[in-house]
């Protein structure tokens, strides 16, 4: 288990997301797509096109952090954008 700090808020990317981005690829995405500072220590959740795939970019204090969780069978649902982001 990963200690999330209490206030840490989780920024879900509404859309789909080109999961081949990394670290440098998604924390440009916060920055110029969500207006958001990746380095501050909330959560950003980004899925694939086919729903399967989610990528959580996160700044620990000491690093960034880029975690992954592909499902087997069916698909992670997501809300639909309406600013580009929900909180």
């Amino acid at each position: 288990m990963i200690p999330i700090p209490s206030g840490t808020r989780v920024w879900l990317a509404t859309g789909h997301t080109d999961m081949r981005k990394g670290f440098d690829g998604l924390a440009l995405l916060v920055q110029e797509t969500l207006k958001r500072d990746p380095h501050g220590g909330h959560l950003f959740v980004f899925r694939g096109k086919s729903g399967g795939l989610i990528k959580v970019l996160w700044h620990d204090g000491q690093g960034m952090c880029l975690f992954a969780k592909r499902l087997e069978r069916g698909r992670f649902i997501w809300p639909s954008p309406v600013d580009g982001t929900v909180a």
